[in-house]
């Protein structure tokens, strides 16, 4: 059985100073939870701190975002190594955010391959925006960017089914709209020669509390991409703890 994963995308939030109260209380809240794989993707400059709070903790974090290339002349972006010096165990790649600013598959591929090259896993996000998914298009989209995506990636990675019309919108799919397209990404990845049954797949848009009991009660979901309520420790902490109906 695929072991849950909780991750919480902080997104642009949490300076240092907050990040560092926030974890060391965090890290508290949940001294007691070993069955669940928990993860907290701070900004950039939070990172450092991560480090230092959760470093032997059972607590992993990751990166929101990473560059293709190698050390060099490209201003404002972050290179995989320097991911790896801060001791990251995942970094999130084609977040819907991202895809809004420009990044297109052909990139993201490339960043996947590039992070493929270290013991950093990749958090791949994908999903349909509301007007394709009211054309009847969202398994079309879907494995659009799977195709173009993992073309020449091989596992370990991550997929995150984040359908656009639900993040930061209060939406959400209901169990039986992402049990369908995960069925149909695992399906996918199976028939691509990938370890489709092996490979976690989350769920993320407006995942809370009063949704994730019935999440993650089907089998299909082995994990959510919390956003916005990974900011509050109640909140984030009653997510983790997560009971199955």
């Amino acid at each position: 059985m695929r072991r849950p994963h909780i991750f919480g995308n902080w997104k642009m939030n949490k300076g240092p100073r907050e990040t560092k109260d926030f974890l060391v209380e965090l890290l508290n809240d949940l001294k007691d939870v070993d069955d669940q794989e928990v993860a907290v993707f701070p900004p950039f400059v939070s990172l450092p701190i991560a480090k230092e709070v959760l470093g032997s903790s059972r607590i992993r974090y990751g990166a929101q975002n990473v560059y293709c290339e190698p050390p060099g002349p490209y201003t404002g972006e972050i290179a995989l190594e320097f991911l790896e010096e801060l001791g990251c165990d995942y970094v999130l790649i084609g977040h819907s955010e991202r895809r809004r600013l420009g990044e297109d598959d052909e990139l993201l591929n490339r960043k996947l391959k590039r992070v493929r090259e270290s013991r950093i896993i990749p958090v791949l996000c994908i999903g349909e925006r509301l007007e394709e998914r009211e054309e009847g298009r969202t398994f079309e989209v879907v494995e659009s960017q799977l195709k173009i995506d993992l073309d020449g990636v091989t596992p370990p990675f991550i997929i995150a089914y984040e359908p656009v019309w639900a993040i930061g919108t209060g939406r959400t799919a209901t169990p039986d709209q992402v049990v369908e397209v995960h069925r149909f990404i695992r399906d996918w990845l199976t028939t691509n020669g990938y370890p489709g049954e092996e490979v976690i797949i989350l769920y993320g848009g407006s995942v809370k509390p009063e949704n994730i009991d019935s999440l993650m009660s089907e089998s299909e979901i082995d994990g959510v991409l919390v956003g916005g309520a990974s900011l509050d420790r109640q909140k984030f902490g009653r997510i983790v703890r997560f009971r199955r109906l």
